[in-house]
């Protein structure tokens, strides 16, 4: 039994990550960029500025995400 098969039985799709946090932004913004400064500033070892935690998202994968954030940001 595949993974999407599980979970078809509970009507749930997986989504990419990049494609959920975008979800996310679109029905609420703002607790999803104070999650993101939240854990940007929990970082301490390294401490990541914004364009540095910005560019480790995009290298995750979360291109569309750190496009939107950016956004946000400025």
């Amino acid at each position: 039994m595949t993974v999407n098969t599980v979970l078809e039985r509970f009507g749930i799709e997986a989504q990419h990550p990049d494609e959920f946090i975008l979800h996310l932004i679109d029905l609420a913004p703002g607790p999803v960029v104070a999650a993101a400064q939240n854990h940007r500033n929990s970082l301490r070892n390294p401490p990541k500025t914004v364009d540095e935690y910005l560019a480790t998202l995009e290298r995750q994968g979360l291109t569309q995400t750190v496009s939107v954030l950016r956004q946000l940001l400025s």
